[in-house]
């Protein structure tokens, strides 16, 4: 009998419990591009092993995806990072994209903080600043839900998250962002489009994580590093090492940034 996707997330958590001794955690992060090295700045790491050994996850496919899971403890709480992700263009499906949120959560984490990559729309936002994630424009076609499964998305992104951000830094921008199915970055008219929709960052993650999430229940909170001016605004070229330089610089700021508003979670 084939297993459920909950039921993989289930035994997932279960196998994490044994190798880590931690029976639930409050908070689980999936660190983006950009991210990963922020995840030192959370807390005490307690342990880390890679994804790829806990049922259900695949090996990174992606540059800048370390695929390794990290326990951290925050005072009197357990955190739990995801240093990389899976993405819905590898072609493994979107099952395997939020895997990730389905275990956090079944190993009992209540907030989901999501972070990416993203390009700028918004001629507001400065290449290395953090933007938080105030709703987003499913652009991929898909959907984790399958069946019957009328979820409220109404506030995707809590509200109350995002106000303890902006405790910590009132200066914080929010944005629409703009999910794309990839790998290829967006052409200049496909940018001027998604500028016509409300969309202020365009990226290729974080929207399945985040509509998993709340059809299971937990709070969710997402910020983008800017990484790049989307398309046409600039003139210049995208590369996706220009990418990952753009977050190594940023990492001790952001990094800052992510576990003053983690600490207020």
């Amino acid at each position: 009998m084939t297993r459920t996707p909950q039921a993989i997330a289930e035994e997932a958590a279960t196998e994490l419990r044994s190798r880590t001794g931690v029976d639930s955690y409050d908070i689980a992060l999936v660190m983006g591009s950009g991210w990963a090295s922020a995840a030192d700045l959370l807390g005490e790491a307690t342990h880390e092993m890679a994804t790829a050994d806990l049922p259900g996850f695949l090996p990174p496919a992606v540059e800048g995806h370390s695929g390794t899971l990290r326990g951290i403890r925050d005072g009197d709480r357990n955190l739990l990072a995801f240093l990389g992700r899976t993405h819905l263009y590898e072609g493994h499906g979107t099952d395997v994209v939020v895997h990730n949120v389905r275990t956090a959560v079944a190993a009992g984490a209540k907030t989901i903080v999501l972070t990416n990559a993203a390009g700028a729309i918004n001629r507001d936002y400065s290449v290395g600043s953090p933007v938080l994630i105030a709703d987003h424009l499913n652009l991929t076609a898909r959907s984790p839900l399958t069946g019957a499964d009328f979820v409220d998305l109404s506030e995707t992104y809590d509200p109350k998250l995002r106000a303890a951000a902006r405790e910590v830094d009132p200066d914080l921008p929010e944005g629409v962002y703009a999910a794309m199915p990839g790998p290829h970055f967006e052409t200049p008219a496909e940018i001027r489009m998604l500028r016509a929709m409300g969309a202020d960052l365009v990226g290729m993650s974080t929207v399945m994580e985040a509509i998993a999430a709340r059809a299971a229940g937990a709070r969710v909170l997402g910020m983008s590093l800017v990484t790049n001016v989307a398309a046409g605004l600039e003139g210049a070229n995208l590369d996706h090492e220009d990418v990952l330089a753009t977050g190594r610089d940023a990492a001790g700021t952001v990094g800052r940034l992510l576990a003053d508003i983690v600490a207020q979670l």
